[in-house]
């Protein structure tokens, strides 16, 4: 396995001034000594009309505006609050600070700056001001934005000079429905580059996201993962479901293990017996089992999802709700609509049921009362 190995402090400022006169300068597409989404960043505030000697200036932002941003945000503000904590502490020694930011790039909170911290730090650590690639050119903020996706930029790699001080990482916050609400930065002034500070950033963008999830109504949470990687919450899948078993909230992963494209595409709400192929009731026969034992649920596509599922907090009268509303089925049933469903996906075609199923023909036909032929 290739590892790349990164460049020492002056190669690495040397390789970004040769790609800012090729794209810059030069009007390059792009320069394979930066990643290609900085030059993407560079080419539009190229074709906004900037160069990067114009001053940047980060306009002060009235008490009354703050109020507003923070009350507008209330919600991701609350469920980023104990990430940004935990954030703040693992990187107190390093000079880097945090930022969140609405999906405009306006800051709606700040956790890590230092008492004695540089003009320029507090300048872009207040609530209210704007951090977008239109107002402040490339950064961390409006590339993750613009990108959708974690990335690290170091000094240069900001388009004006004015910027040119920082170091950043950034990681955009999708919310329930998969839409983009914020993103997160990791900033420091004239700092020693960190780069791993990606992966720290689009980890706690994770959390985030899952608390926002969880702030969801719902009266039935199913935890997902695949078989094997039970415990592993960085790659767990929450998806939350109303009494009806309608989709109302899901984090990236179980849109991603789900299939994101199918879930992206409904215009209507989706059900659970639109994911797995499975009577959709067998969810709540297992939470009210409530000894958290995950069960195994199998995808439309074949492919099979440990689930847990779990009755959403908060919902304290769901269970006995569920009960009534929520009709119990005998195993044999379920049996039996199972092998119907197999049956019908495989347009008749017994023997090819049995295969998905992993049972023989003649279970097949012995559980539907059918002989074989």
């Amino acid at each position: 396995m290739h590892l790349s190995i990164p460049l020492p402090p002056t190669e690495r400022t040397a390789q970004i001034a040769q790609a800012r006169l090729e794209v810059i300068d030069a009007a390059a597409i792009d320069s394979p000594r930066v990643a290609p989404w900085i030059s993407r960043s560079w080419q539009r505030c190229l074709s906004a009309g900037h160069r990067p000697q114009q001053r940047v200036s980060f306009d002060a932002v009235s008490a009354q505006h703050a109020r507003r941003m923070a009350e507008r945000n209330r919600g991701l503000v609350d469920a980023a609050r104990p990430v940004l904590d935990r954030l703040a502490r693992a990187i107190a020694d390093t000079g880097y600070f945090a930022i969140l930011t609405d999906a405009r790039g306006v800051v709606i909170d700040t956790r890590g700056l230092l008492a004695n911290a540089e003009r320029v730090a507090t300048n872009i650590a207040r609530i209210g001001v704007d951090l977008s690639e239109r107002a402040v050119g490339t950064t961390a903020i409006g590339a993750a934005l613009s990108e959708l996706q974690p990335v690290w930029l170091h000094r240069n790699e900001h388009f004006f000079d004015d910027t040119s001080v920082f170091s950043c990482a950034g990681a955009p916050l999708f919310g329930h429905d998969g839409s983009c609400v914020g993103m997160l930065d990791l900033s420091a002034v004239n700092a020693v580059e960190r780069p791993e500070l990606k992966q720290l950033a689009a980890l706690s963008a994770r959390s985030i996201e899952n608390a926002l999830v969880l702030r969801q109504p719902h009266d039935l949470l199913v935890r997902l993962n695949w078989p094997g990687w039970g415990g592993h919450a960085e790659s767990e899948g929450l998806l939350c479901l109303d009494r009806d078993g309608h989709v109302t909230a899901s984090n990236a992963a179980a849109r991603e293990m789900v299939n994101q494209s199918a879930m992206a595409a409904s215009s209507s709400p989706l059900h659970a017996s639109d994911l797995f192929a499975l009577p959709w009731t067998l969810l709540w026969d297992a939470a009210r089992r409530a000894d958290e034992t995950p069960i195994e649920v199998p995808l439309w596509s074949g492919l099979r999802l440990q689930a847990l599922p779990l009755v959403g907090r908060g919902n304290d009268d769901a269970m006995a709700a569920a009960g009534d509303t929520v009709p119990r089925q005998r195993l044999r049933d379920v049996e039996t609509a199972l092998i119907r469903t197999a049956v019908a996906e495989a347009r008749g075609n017994v023997a090819e049921a049995a295969r998905v199923l992993g049972i023989s023909r003649a279970t097949v036909y012995r559980k539907l009362g059918r002989r074989g032929g």
